[in-house]
């Protein structure tokens, strides 16, 4: 029995790595484009300066993950977040959680891209935000950690802007959450760029 178990952990250590294989593993600086309800963005990722954590955002984008979530959160001035609950606010599965990458850096400034995550510093999963400012306050400081940084927009800051414009409630009574938007702009699919 002891055999068996330790071949299944062998099998499940394979199937890991394979659905691991990288997308564009020789390129840098690989791009992809969100297509939302709101139009599109392009988004440069830095593999040299975050590479677990782009590893683990094509992981999602491999397998459709993002497809028909909903950019659920909106501080004005702040971050816009999204990744993680689907048009009915439902949460999407996750993977294992990520090693933080925080202190690669890059800095949580306005048009980049940084990893959501929980208090605890190695809790990011699928969630992601774009800074709408300089969010100095992200970065890691003093002993702190701070929100990963792992790419930025190159193109299709207009919709950014216009995503950072739409109305946001400081409470939703009806869904108990903070900051959400009136209507959530939806992330239809991201497309790895040739």
């Amino acid at each position: 029995m002891k055999w068996l178990r330790y071949f299944s952990a062998i099998i499940a250590v394979l199937f890991i790595n394979l659905s691991y294989a990288e997308i564009q593993p020789d390129n840098p600086f690989p791009r992809v484009k969100m297509v939302t309800s709101m139009g599109n963005i392009v988004v440069e990722l830095n593999r040299d300066a975050a590479p677990i954590t782009v590893k683990n955002f094509f992981r999602y984008v491999k397998k459709a993950q993002y497809n028909n979530t909903i950019f659920h959160r909106l501080v004005p001035g702040f971050v816009i977040q999204g990744g993680g609950y689907n048009q009915e606010f439902q949460p999407e599965p996750v993977f294992e959680k990520i090693v933080n990458e925080s202190g690669n850096g890059l800095k949580n400034e306005y048009g980049t891209i940084a990893m959501a995550r929980e208090r605890e510093p190695h809790s990011a999963t699928r969630q992601f935000f774009f800074n709408l400012n300089e969010n100095t306050s992200l970065d890691p400081g003093k002993g702190d950690w701070g929100y990963t940084v792992f790419g930025h927009i190159v193109e299709g800051l207009d919709v950014l802007e216009a995503m950072a414009a739409i109305e946001s409630q400081p409470f939703s009574d009806e869904i108990g959450w903070a900051d959400v938007p009136v209507n959530p702009p939806v992330l239809q699919r991201i497309e790895v760029i040739p």
